[in-house]
């Protein structure tokens, strides 16, 4: 679980190239950004090998492989974070920070040791962040069908490989339907149990995005075992509408 957030938000836009026009530019196109996604090499998560999902460690300070160099967001520490591509904020509960990618958003706890799959690599307690479905490449028409397809890709990137050794089995602790931002979404959650160091908690949320509708965002959660998943419950109750006016856009600074 290391590093997720900066490493999104550069290979991203390294791999999708107009897709990212597309996808502020009202969904249009979206057979661009697959093609793109394809090229880069049917990888199992598209934003390279960060290690996991909610991580705040030192490889994901590092631009993505045949990307451009970009500096790292601006981290905010109360309050929210806004996804301007999907028309939401992430709410920074206590003792985490937020900050805002140029394709979703991400909030991290504060609390920070040393991976215990790989000493070398810097592992967090907690994380999540958001992203299009598409850019994610999880399949499905609804929300229920994104957070099904998606919970396994979710842990994995969070608790598996060499970070946490691997996982070596679950349980589903919820599967229902929620509302979030005024959509009618889904979640899913699982206990994942690793081969090394601690277990965690998992979530997959879909939801129609509020600023096109006909785009699911997804929220992929991770949270170690020792920390209270009601965290997780806090910030999906918190997600909202972004009012800043910067949900969708044109495109343009893309």
């Amino acid at each position: 679980r290391t590093g997720i957030a900066v490493a999104a938000a550069v290979a991203v836009l390294a791999g999708i190239g107009g897709g990212v026009y597309a996808l502020t530019d009202g969904g249009s196109g979206g057979d661009d950004a697959g093609a793109a996604q394809q090229d880069r090499g049917d990888r199992k998560d598209p934003f390279g090998d960060s290690g996991g999902g909610n991580g705040g460690g030192e490889d994901g300070r590092s631009p993505a492989p045949d990307s451009p160099e970009q500096s790292e967001p601006p981290t905010i520490d109360s309050g929210s974070v806004t996804d301007a591509v999907s028309g939401i904020s992430l709410p920074i509960p206590d003792g985490w920070s937020g900050q805002e990618l140029q394709v979703g958003a991400s909030v991290t706890s504060d609390d920070s040791y040393k991976c215990p799959g790989d000493t070398s690599k810097t592992c967090t307690k907690g994380g999540a962040y958001s992203a299009p479905a598409m850019v994610l490449g999880t399949k499905g028409g609804t929300a229920e069908e994104v957070a099904k397809a998606d919970i396994e890709a979710n842990a994995e990137e969070s608790y598996g490989g060499k970070s946490y050794g691997e996982i070596t089995s679950h349980d589903e602790l919820l599967s229902k339907a929620v509302t979030v931002a005024g959509q009618k979404g889904y979640l899913v959650r699982w206990k994942a149990v690793t081969a090394k160091g601690s277990d965690g908690y998992v979530e997959s949320l879909a939801f129609p995005s509020p600023a096109d509708p006909e785009r699911i965002v997804v929220v992929r959660f991770g949270v170690d075992t020792d920390q209270e998943q009601t965290v997780l419950d806090e910030i999906a109750k918190g997600i909202e509408v972004d009012t800043s006016g910067g949900g969708g856009g044109d495109g343009q600074d893309v």
